[in-house]
């Protein structure tokens, strides 16, 4: 949050300068500024405005697109001036006075930027996508072929309802996976959490072999305990720092918690990973279900053939397949250690309503034998 804000500042003080001139750029920085003022207060009072009145999700998500194209604008406007200031270095090209405030073609950075903004606020963050990968596991014997498939970050809420969350549902089952895993961040509206519980008991006859849930931090925020109680009385799999075989297959899964102490996080990460390990078979094919991506280097570390986890949403802006913020170790994709394989799913909703680069996805994976 405090990015964004010193980033819209940025934006009023430095892109204005560049599109406007004379009293048009006075203007232009008060029109901005009153919409950031009031944006801002939208988007921070999004959980009193949502059960205050109806359609709120709509003005935040005008709200963000706003702040996308103030911010996308200053990219462009940054790009121009700094190639502009090279090339006259480069070639000695005189500055003319009478133009050094404005840009050539100046109203094309604010189009194109509200153009790529509406595409990610109100298209992109719902095209969701389907992504097939085929992983080689030793010992898998009869399993070969075994096809799993997976969804995450959810963010039950303002931006993803309990419907959404069905047609979701409906869409992975008709693909016919023989198991769907979730890896954590579903549960995360008070309001909303137990009827989702519900929609999950209804789809877990879609999958030949259920269910299977691991908790991310989202959960531990909106209230573990009630959502434990909400899932007891479903048939979905929880997984939580222990291990299960699925029934009639060759194959167990794995399930560790979200490490909610933050000064003591590998250390607890670490030992949720050995609980999970205790009494696993040796040289059994194995899955672990995780939602923060480091524990790809604790499935890797215990041979685990795959391990699936979350929390980074893609980093929600990409370029060319790639994340634009790599800020984790592991922020999106395959990652393979070794024999193992592990996977950062990119998110199917977010606290933050835009996504460029970097859609909403289901991935399936169909294990062969190594």
């Amino acid at each position: 949050m405090i990015v964004m804000v010193v980033s819209v500042i940025a934006c009023l003080l430095f892109t204005t300068r560049y599109l406007f001139s004379g009293r048009a750029l006075l203007w232009a920085r008060i029109i901005m500024l009153l919409f950031n003022v009031i944006g801002m207060g939208w988007f921070l009072g999004r959980a009193i405005i949502y059960h205050l009145i109806s359609g709120p999700s709509l003005i935040i998500e005008t709200v963000i697109v706003g702040f996308m194209t103030q911010l996308i604008c200053t990219g462009f406007v940054l790009v121009a001036v700094t190639l502009r200031f090279f090339w006259r270095r480069m070639m000695a090209v005189p500055v003319d006075e009478s133009r050094r405030r404005l840009l050539s073609h100046a109203a094309v950075y604010p189009a194109v930027a509200a153009g790529l903004s509406i595409y990610g606020g109100f298209w992109e963050r719902q095209a969701t996508v389907e992504r097939v990968y085929t992983i080689p596991v030793k010992g898998l014997g009869a399993g070969e072929g075994y096809r799993l498939a997976q969804i995450s970050d959810i963010h039950l809420g303002s931006f993803f309802s309990v419907a959404d969350l069905d047609a979701l549902l409906r869409r992975v089952a008709a693909q016919k996976p023989d198991m769907l895993a979730i890896t954590g961040d579903l549960f995360d509206d008070v309001t909303q959490n137990e009827k989702a519980a519900q929609i999950l008991e209804r789809y877990v006859d879609a999958f030949p072999d259920g269910i299977w849930f691991a908790f991310g931090n989202h959960e531990h925020f909106r209230g573990i305990d009630t959502i434990r109680k909400y899932l007891a009385k479903t048939r979905v799999n929880v997984l939580c720092n222990e291990n299960r075989k699925v029934p009639g297959k060759n194959l167990y899964l794995l399930g560790v918690d979200y490490p909610m102490d933050r000064p003591h996080f590998e250390a607890q990460r670490k030992n949720y990973m050995q609980q999970a390990m205790k009494n696993l078979p040796a040289d059994v094919p194995a899955i672990l279900l995780a939602h923060h991506p480091e524990c790809i280097d604790d499935g890797a570390a215990n041979d685990i053939a795959l391990t699936l986890t979350g929390h980074t949403h893609g980093s929600q802006f990409g370029f060319l397949g790639q994340p634009l913020f790599p800020v984790f170790k592991y922020t999106r994709g395959v990652v393979k250690i070794g024999d193992s394989y592990g996977y950062v799913h990119s998110g199917n909703g977010s606290w933050f309503p835009f996504r460029l680069g970097c859609p909403p996805e289901i991935a399936y994976f169909t294990l062969k034998n190594a």
